[in-house]
């Protein structure tokens, strides 16, 4: 844990939430967008993905356009559900860390994602956990496609520091996508890549040895 840090902005997919990009992917496929590992991933997407995470296109053009692109005929819930597939669950132990640090530490979320998949991973973790919204959790919740913002770009780290009146060198940020901890160490906050077979509660927050 880096010194110094009173506040902690976390990322949710792969950071909170287990998720598998692969899964969506081979959904996709299975329905016959043969060029989806092409059109999205972990590391880049195209913009039509960048307008559904910024809320400038909704569901309805979002699927419209997936279904032209890999000219399907599929219903909106064969679409959902292989838009959800890689949102797999919520670990009862961060959930858990999660209400430990809130005693000694202001938390928030900034997640890049859509309004299909915030409806699905709440879902997911009522389902699990009978909590009905990760929001819970947080001072603050800031998702792209609400606030028409999203990761790396600098003006959505500089809206979270400045709406909660933070110090970027106070705050530490914390995301599995290595292109958007570039992002937040260019406006000054402390800023942990969770590299692939790492978690938080193993490798960031460790237990305290006696």
């Amino acid at each position: 844990m880096i010194k110094g840090v009173r506040h902690i902005i976390f990322d949710l997919g792969g950071v909170l939430l287990n998720i598998d990009y692969q899964l969506t992917e081979k959904a996709f496929q299975k329905l016959g967008v043969k060029s989806f590992p092409e059109i999205y991933s972990q590391l880049q997407q195209t913009s039509l993905f960048d307008d559904f995470e910024t809320g400038r296109i909704g569901k309805d053009a979002f699927f419209d356009q997936l279904r032209s692109i890999g000219n399907i005929n599929c219903t909106d819930e064969q679409m959902t559900e292989a838009w959800n597939a890689m949102l797999l669950d919520f670990p009862k132990k961060r959930l858990q860390l999660l209400q430990q640090l809130r005693g000694g530490y202001d938390l928030l979320l900034l997640s890049n994602t859509n309004e299909v998949h915030e409806q699905a991973f709440n879902k997911i973790l009522y389902q699990d956990h009978s909590i009905n919204n990760i929001a819970l959790f947080f001072d603050k919740v800031y998702y792209s496609h609400k606030v028409g913002m999203r990761k790396p770009d600098a003006e959505v780290f500089e809206r979270v520091l400045g709406d909660n009146g933070l110090s970027a060198e106070h705050t530490l940020f914390i995301d599995d996508s290595p292109q958007h901890v570039e992002g937040a160490k260019k406006v000054g906050i402390q800023s942990i890549w969770l590299e692939k077979g790492m978690t938080i509660e193993t490798d960031i927050f460790k237990p305290k040895v006696s």
